[in-house]
């Protein structure tokens, strides 16, 4: 209720340029870029239909999906969920998520924030995509992992070191749920080279999850020029037949 009436003395603005109309502006849903078939089928990078490919992410995770490239309003809208407390961005993004149709889950679970960047931040982000994204896929929603050591930032180390740097870094929780489910959604805001998933889904496994599909709300490439995408949307929802053509 509380959330409803603020929503109705602030209305929610453009995620991507934070002044147009909610989710994206006109403007903003033609710049978004749009990750879509041919593709890897492994992680989904286009351009060209493989079965695996050089960017895949290191096992355990199975299958990894992005709806966007982490680029222009993406990058804005992510941002302003991770750093600017817009919450109401999680559910945004979730829609775009789950219009991707990721593979048959048994329940959805979130990559965890240390405890000083979740002081600092006031919530974690990718908590709050796990819970819209199991709320539209009527999946329930649960912690399996905790941070076992807080790394350093990651985002300007090449894949060997952060491979390396991320070695160990989650565990699974002492008290974990009664059953286990066996496929699990493992949620998080961007994917780069993977490890940071790759280290959490090992935790996972070693609970007893059997399949884990890596979700994020974007992708970022080191090589943007030769990725092949979509751009130009359409206000409201995004359903698998809606995407940018």
């Amino acid at each position: 209720m509380v959330a409803r009436a603020v929503d109705v003395v602030f209305p929610p603005r453009c995620a991507g340029c934070g002044d147009g109309r909610w989710p994206f502006c006109g403007r903003c849903l033609t710049a978004l870029e749009v990750l879509a078939p041919p593709w890897c089928e492994r992680c989904g990078r286009p351009p060209r239909a493989v079965e695996r490919c050089d960017d895949c992410p290191p096992l355990p995770v199975s299958v990894a999906r992005a709806p966007f490239v982490y680029a222009g309003p993406a990058r804005a809208a992510i941002h302003r969920l991770k750093f600017s407390g817009w919450r109401s961005i999680a559910a945004a993004l979730a829609d775009a998520m789950v219009a991707i149709d990721p593979p048959a889950a048994d329940a959805v679970t979130w990559v965890p924030l240390a405890r000083r960047r979740l002081a600092e931040r006031g919530y974690d982000q990718a908590r709050a995509l796990a819970g819209a994204v199991g709320s539209r896929l009527h999946l329930p929603v649960v912690r399996l992992t905790r941070r076992a050591v807080a790394t350093a930032p990651q985002a300007r180390r090449p894949g060997d070191e952060r491979r390396v740097a991320m070695r160990g870094a989650f565990e699974p929780l002492r008290r974990s749920p009664p059953r286990i489910p066996r496929r699990v959604i493992l949620v998080d805001d961007v994917l780069t080279t993977g490890s940071t998933a790759a280290a959490c889904a090992e935790a996972l496994v070693r609970a007893g999850v059997r399949q884990v599909t890596l979700l994020t709300a974007a992708r970022a490439f080191a090589d943007r020029g030769r990725v092949y995408t979509r751009t130009g949307s359409q206000p409201g929802l995004w359903l698998p037949g809606d995407l940018p053509r």
